[in-house]
């Protein structure tokens, strides 16, 4: 996986701020695995619902933005760090608003990793809006669907006069506890799960530019 922010400017791409380490993607997938969430229909995907439905507490995870970049190592050990915490409770359907014990649930470690995380990407993506003077976002990739980044930068945009563009074709209800920002415009197809939008794009100029390769000398590698 890859976790970038990018601006596009005269047929060139910048990147100003990446990753230092893993992914958002893997980071999610990974502590989805640890607390025991299934992957259907995806990790993150569950990671967002029980984060949305049960998550209350808000617990301390290290903030590691360092200039324009990220680094979510150190954030993943800390929130795998606290499942062996002795105020820990696996049962995933548990709701630590509902008791008087002082006790952190999955729900609150899932909520905790994504408030964190997604904070520390929209400060870089607001510094690399500053600098190319920019008002639009799009948010692509797999992670990019989820609603609670979506509304977050949302919020950014909307301060900055600005509007996010994100590829998700889910609704948000009139009911739901996180209703759509007014800076949040939604595409109604999710083309960039996985950035399959950019895997084609990219076909597409490589065909027109004359690089062709025959059927049977490519090959796919499944991971």
């Amino acid at each position: 996986g890859n976790t970038q922010v990018i601006a596009y400017s005269k047929q060139c791409y910048r990147i100003f701020g990446e990753t230092l380490d893993i992914a958002v993607g893997n980071c999610l997938d990974r502590f989805a695995r640890v607390v025991g969430l299934p992957n259907d229909p995806s990790p993150g995907y569950n990671i967002e619902q029980l984060a949305k439905k049960k998550g209350r507490k808000l617990v301390s995870l290290p903030y590691a933005t360092k200039g324009m970049d990220v680094s979510l190592a150190g954030i993943q050990s800390s929130v795998e760090a606290y499942t062996s915490d002795k105020r820990f409770r696996g049962d995933l359907e548990l709701d630590s608003s509902t008791t008087d014990e002082d006790i952190i649930t999955p729900a609150d470690l899932c909520f905790s990793l994504q408030e964190t995380v997604f904070a520390m990407l929209v400060e870089i993506t607001e510094r690399a809006m500053a600098h190319v003077r920019s008002k639009e976002v799009l948010i692509v990739g797999g992670v990019g669907c989820n609603e609670r980044l979506q509304e977050m930068m949302g919020v950014m945009a909307q301060e900055r006069g600005g509007k996010v563009f994100a590829t998700d074709e889910r609704r948000v209800s009139a009911h739901s506890p996180h209703p759509p920002s007014p800076g949040l415009i939604k595409v109604n197809l999710r083309y960039c799960i996985d950035n399959g939008i950019m895997i084609a794009q990219a076909g597409v100029l490589a065909y027109r530019m004359g690089y062709q390769t025959k059927l049977e000398d490519t090959t796919c590698t499944q991971r």
